[in-house]
């Protein structure tokens, strides 16, 4: 069978002035010598209290560097609470929108149909061709020409008969 290994954790120790270790945790022997308590605290030198209280005290730049920098601090969160406040309005105003324009399409769709239902072509014709005297398209009467230059035409006067605007000298009739 495999050995198992088992960890131990190790305790903390101490060393006290009288060269002994103490070893401290739940299971270990309390020391039979005397305890720490016991002594006196010794005195701190008058440099090391003097040291101890110019660390303690705040340097009026440091404080300025503190003050400005929690400044800072408060500008930069009111600044970002108002960019997400304006997001979330122009959000909601987006959101309006849509909603707006989707009635809006669907009152166009209902207005095209409720139209398109009500307009009868044949009736158009009948009306066209009777009353009007159109008729239909034969084959001579349609006259299709190239336009040289743009997608529309401006007509200043009528278009003759024989549907020729100008005559080329290439072009034979």
């Amino acid at each position: 069978m495999a050995a198992r290994k088992t960890a131990h954790k190790r305790q903390p120790r101490k060393e006290s002035k009288y060269g002994q270790v103490y070893v401290y945790g739940n299971v270990v022997r309390q020391p039979n010598g005397p305890s720490e308590r016991n002594y006196p605290k010794r005195r701190a030198s008058r440099q090391v209290r003097k040291n101890r209280k110019r660390a303690m005290d705040m340097n009026p730049v440091y404080a300025g560097f503190l003050v400005v920098s929690a400044i800072c601090i408060v500008v930069v969160c009111v600044i970002y609470l108002q960019i997400q406040s304006e997001i979330v309005q122009r959000s909601e105003h987006i959101t309006s929108l849509q909603e707006e324009l989707a009635d809006l399409k669907e009152e166009n769709d209902t207005a095209y149909s409720a139209i398109e239902g009500s307009v009868n072509l044949q009736e158009i014709r009948a009306k066209a061709m009777n009353n009007l005297g159109m008729v239909y398209a034969a084959d001579g009467h349609v006259i299709e020409y190239e336009s040289p230059t743009s997608d529309y035409l401006k007509q200043y006067e009528e278009i003759p008969e024989d549907g020729v605007l100008t005559k080329s000298k290439n072009v034979s009739k």
